[in-house]
């Protein structure tokens, strides 16, 4: 089979050639620091796994006032090109004198201005200041905010370019700056996970209020993915885990949410691979119901997380593909070869059964033993049905 094919035949519960095995997002700090700055394609080359390629293209709406952020700089990792009105806005400044970069960004509306302050390092990014301070900065976002919509002139040029030789795969549309694709995920990011928590017993009508505003903007982007040659995008987030939150805070607040995406994602013509990098055993069957088409990222309890591969596969995997499940933590760094080898071949017991799994590691890493991910490729490819 092709890469593609092999992909494909996982998403969608049928029995490929062999197991497919890949990485998710590929980290521009490990690239730069162990591989002279190589490309995700030459990764993907090097170590002999199935490729994806991650393509996220923005556009403002054709009958709109909207224009693409003239001054939005490079884009940032999980961002695409943020869309513009009169009304709505972004300005920034970097603050100097901090230990990390330190950056403030300013929404900008007629009836007033929102804040919120990232920091980053060589690795990854985060909010140090969050941007609504006071449940009435809701305002502003519900009236002003932009939803960008899918360029599916740029998602199929570059399906075309990859042909067979490549997974095409996006996410749901973050919040301007910084977000992630989930509606409870984004509002994380806006808000603290800590007070959203918090505010789903002191205050669940805001809550609501607030998830549908961030679904309706989602809505808008993904009614626009009509005819993009995506593979899958990806919806979700660590947040909705159950190393973060309760299982009865998930399907109050998070399943009735994103399961309209999915659905709404669905009758575009587009697959679904929901995130929750964390805990999962509690809500398997919650996610699974609301009918996405992959589930990632099964994260072992070594890592902080709490799957068993085998049990998740017992119960979901006639349901879903599985996408994860790889330590990359231990298997990646500080042993030998033939123990990241013996940790794929268990993977693969584990959740290889009928089809429907692509190994992967469980999300991100930045640091790795080369000839370890090696291992992990030239294992993973003797797994043959």
């Amino acid at each position: 089979m092709t890469t593609k094919k092999r992909f494909i035949a996982a998403l969608e519960g049928r029995i490929p050639d062999r197991l497919p095995v890949t990485s998710h997002h590929i980290m521009p700090y490990f690239l730069d620091t162990y591989m002279n700055g190589q490309s995700n394609d030459e990764f993907f080359e090097t170590f002999g796994l199935d490729s994806i390629v991650w393509t996220v293209p923005h556009r403002p709406a054709e009958s709109a006032d909207e224009y693409p952020d003239p001054n939005q700089g490079d884009i940032g990792f999980l961002e695409s090109r943020r869309v513009s009105t009169d009304n709505w806005w972004v300005s920034f400044e970097e603050i100097p004198g901090q230990e990390y970069k330190t950056v403030r960004y300013s929404f900008n509306t007629p009836k007033g201005s929102l804040s919120m302050v990232l920091q980053s390092n060589a690795q990854t990014a985060w909010v140090s200041e969050y941007l609504i301070k006071k449940k009435s900065d809701l305002d502003l976002i519900a009236e002003f905010v932009t939803a960008p919509k899918c360029d599916v002139q740029s998602v199929n040029a570059t399906a075309d370019i990859y042909g067979d030789k490549a997974l095409i795969r996006g996410h749901i549309c973050c919040f301007d700056v910084f977000g992630q694709p989930g509606c409870w995920q984004d509002a994380c990011c806006l808000v603290g996970t800590e007070r959203m928590i918090m505010e789903t017993f002191d205050d669940p009508t805001w809550v609501h209020e607030f998830l549908t505003v961030l679904q309706k903007r989602k809505l808008d982007f993904v009614r626009s993915l009509k005819g993009a040659k995506y593979d899958v995008l990806e919806l979700g987030g660590g947040d909705a885990s159950t190393t973060v939150i309760s299982p009865q805070i998930f399907n109050d607040f998070v399943a009735p949410y994103d399961s309209v995406v999915i659905q709404t994602a669905h009758e575009a013509g587009q697959r679904i691979a929901y995130h929750t990098c964390g805990g999962m055993m509690p809500i398997l069957e919650d996610i699974a119901a609301m009918k996405p088409d992959a589930m990632e990222t099964f994260t072992p309890p070594a890592m902080g997380g709490d799957v068993d591969l085998a049990e998740a596969k017992l119960r979901i995997g006639d349901r879903v593909c599985m996408i994860g499940g790889f330590d990359q933590f231990h298997y990646f760094k500080g042993c030998s070869p033939e123990q990241t080898r013996a940790a794929v071949r268990s993977c693969f017991e584990q959740a290889g059964a009928k089809g429907g799994y692509i190994l992967a590691a469980s999300d991100h890493f930045f640091d790795a033993e080369l000839d370890l991910i090696k291992a992990y490729g030239d294992e993973a490819r003797r797994c043959r049905y």
